[in-house]
């Protein structure tokens, strides 16, 4: 199963003030212990929704809004991708980040297995599976 771990953003990280050396320290021994552990996929950190945009979407008109965005608690200021056996481990290392204050969101990831076959047929999950082998690939070479 993989989780995507939301770090929640606040008014440092929306104003693009970088986090404390300390912390930086901290996050790099954290990501460490989940890429060792065989568990993280992913994570980066996120610029501030100043540099950002949003797209609306209604029928087929498109509306483009630039950030920043007001509502801090509802943004994004990293992420990371693990794989794990369950909800209890994601949340067990999500747990384990090491914020004093803040806010993780623990997001289960949707996979083809998700759906109905009637909605997702097997045809349609194969060019999936082997469209994130590609993907896979492609990181792999950077």
């Amino acid at each position: 199963m993989r989780f995507m771990l939301l770090v929640k953003a606040d008014e440092r990280s929306e104003a693009g003030l970088p986090p404390s050396k300390e912390l930086i320290a901290a996050m790099g021994a954290f990501n460490e212990e989940m890429a060792k552990a065989g568990v993280m996929l992913a994570g980066d950190g996120l610029h501030p929704s100043s540099k950002g945009a949003r797209v609306a979407y209604a029928g087929a008109k498109r509306t483009v809004t630039d950030g920043p965005f007001t509502e801090t608690k509802e943004l994004i200021a990293g992420y990371w991708v693990i794989q794990v056996s369950s909800k209890k481990e994601a949340i067990d290392w999500a747990s384990r980040a090491p914020f004093e204050d803040g806010q993780v969101e623990v997001r289960q990831v949707l996979e083809a297995s998700d759906f109905p076959a009637d909605v997702f047929p097997p045809e349609e999950a194969a060019r999936e599976d082997a469209l994130r082998e590609q993907m896979r690939r492609n990181v792999s070479k950077t």
